[in-house]
C-alpha cells in the first residue's frame, strides 16, 4: 500500500473491506479504535495516513492533508490539479487493495471525515468499478464546477451522509450543497443524517447511525 495506515485486521475470513480517510491534520489512529468497535470479524478496516504537506490555508505550515487548500470560501477556486492527484492515488489504493486480497471493489467501502469525506465521495464517484458504498461526514461536495457531470460510476450504490447543524468549520449549508448533489444523482439509495447542535465532530448518535450503515452493507 503506497500510504502507511492504521488497520484493523480481520479475524475470520475477510469479506468485506472499508477504507477511511481521516480530516484535516489528524491522522488515522482515532478513527481505527473508533471503527474497531462497529464491524463484524470478517471485515478489514484500513484507515490512512495523509501525508504532511504545505498547506496554503496553513500560511504553508506542513499538515497532514490528502490535497492543498487555499480557502475554505465556497466560492473560491480549488487546487483542481493537487485534487486529481489525491483521487488518482486513492483509486491506485484501490486498485492494490482488491489486487492485493482478492476481495472485490463490490465489497470495498469509502469512507471520511471533513476533507477526507470530500475525497472519498469525488473518487467513489470517478472510479471505475462499482464499490459497496460510500460514507461521508462533516463534508462538502468537491470539485462542485464538475459534478455532477465528473460523477461516472457508483451513482447508485448505497450512500449515507452526516454533518451537524452547528459545524463551525465545514458549515452546514456547504453539507446541505452536498445533498442537494447527491439526492439528485442517488435519489434511491443516498441517505442524508443531520446532527442538532453538533460541531465539526462525530455524537453518539452519529456514531450509532455509522455502525448501523455498515453492518447493513456488510451484514
Amino acid at each position: 500500500m503506497s500510504e502507511d495506515a492504521f488497520i484493523v485486521s480481520p479475524t475470520k475470513k475477510h469479506t468485506g473491506t472499508i477504507i477511511f480517510l481521516h480530516g484535516l491534520g489528524e491522522n488515522g489512529e482515532n478513527w481505527k479504535l473508533l471503527l474497531s468497535k462497529m464491524v463484524k470479524p470478517n471485515i478489514k478496516v484500513i484507515c490512512l495516513n495523509a501525508k504532511k504537506i504545505p498547506l496554503t490555508l496553513n500560511k504553508g505550515f506542513p499538515t497532514a492533508a490528502w490535497f492543498d487548500l487555499t480557502s475554505l470560501d465556497e466560492n473560491k477556486l480549488e487546487d483542481e490539479t493537487s485534487i486529481m492527484r489525491a483521487v488518482d492515488n486513492l483509486h491506485d489504493i484501490i486498485d492494490d487493495e482488491i489486487a492485493t486480497t482478492k476481495v472485490s471493489a463490490t465489497k470495498t467501502m469509502l469512507a471520511g471525515f471533513s476533507q477526507g469525506g470530500a475525497l472519498a465521495m469525488y473518487a467513489a464517484l470517478t472510479y471505475h468499478k462499482r464499490l459497496a458504498a460510500v460514507l461521508t461526514m462533516s463534508s462538502w461536495p468537491l470539485m462542485r464546477n464538475t459534478l455532477p457531470e465528473a460523477a461516472v460510476n457508483n451513482t447508485n450504490i448505497p450512500m449515507l451522509q452526516c454533518h451537524g447543524t452547528e459545524d463551525p468549520v465545514i458549515f452546514y449549508r456547504w453539507g446541505l450543497n452536498l445533498n442537494d448533489v447527491l439526492k439528485e444523482l442517488n435519489p434511491n439509495k443516498y441517505e442524508f443524517k443531520s446532527y442538532e447542535g453538533l460541531m465539526h465532530a462525530v455524537n453518539d448518535q452519529e456514531l450509532q447511525d455509522v455502525k448501523n450503515f455498515i453492518n447493513k452493507i456488510f451484514p
